[in-house]
C-alpha cells in the first residue's frame, strides 16, 4: 500500500527536493522599519534631494538607529531616490528633443501680447498635484492657474 523510498533526493511523487522551493509570502516589515519609513518619508518631502547617505546621517541625528544598507533598502522599497541634475542634461543628446523658439525676432510690448504655459508637480502625501499656469510674458503676471489631482 505504501511505497519505502530508498532514494532520499526524491520526494514520493518524484520530483527532486531541490527544484521545488516555498513561495515568498511577501515581506512583512517591522514596526521599527515601518515607524522609519513614515520618518523617511516626511524627510524625504522636505527635502528630496537627500540620497540614502544623508537620509542615513539626518535619521541617527534624530534618535533613529539605522545603518545605510537599511536606509538604501527601505529607499528603493519605497521607491523614492534623491532627486538632482543628471549628468550631461545641458548637452543636447537627441534632435527630437530640441523644439523651435517660436518668438524669436519678436517685440513683446504690451500686456495680453504673449502667454506662457507651465505645468509644475507637486509631491503631496499621497501622490502628486498638477499646478497649471498661464503666465503673461510681458508683465510676468499669473493670468490663470489650475491645481488638479
Amino acid at each position: 500500500m505504501f511505497e519505502l523510498i530508498t532514494h532520499r533526493s526524491k520526494s514520493s511523487v518524484g520530483i527532486h527536493r531541490t527544484s521545488v522551493y516555498r513561495q515568498s509570502k511577501g515581506q512583512t516589515e517591522s514596526s521599527e522599519n515601518i515607524m522609519l519609513m513614515h520618518e523617511m518619508d516626511m524627510l524625504y518631502t522636505a527635502h528630496p534631494y537627500f540620497g540614502y547617505r544623508r537620509m542615513t546621517a539626518k535619521l541617527r541625528e534624530k534618535g533613529f538607529d539605522a545603518n545605510r544598507k537599511r536606509v538604501h533598502r527601505l529607499m528603493r522599497l519605497m521607491g523614492i531616490q534623491a532627486i538632482y541634475p543628471k549628468p550631461n542634461l545641458s548637452k543636447r543628446l537627441h534632435a527630437k528633443y530640441c523644439r523651435p523658439y517660436l518668438l524669436r525676432g519678436w517685440e513683446i510690448t504690451h500686456p495680453n501680447h504673449v502667454w506662457g504655459v507651465d505645468i509644475t508637480y507637486l509631491r503631496m502625501g499621497r501622490g502628486f498635484m498638477y499646478l497649471f499656469t498661464i503666465i503673461d510674458w510681458f508683465s510676468r503676471k499669473v493670468i490663470d492657474y489650475e491645481l488638479s489631482s
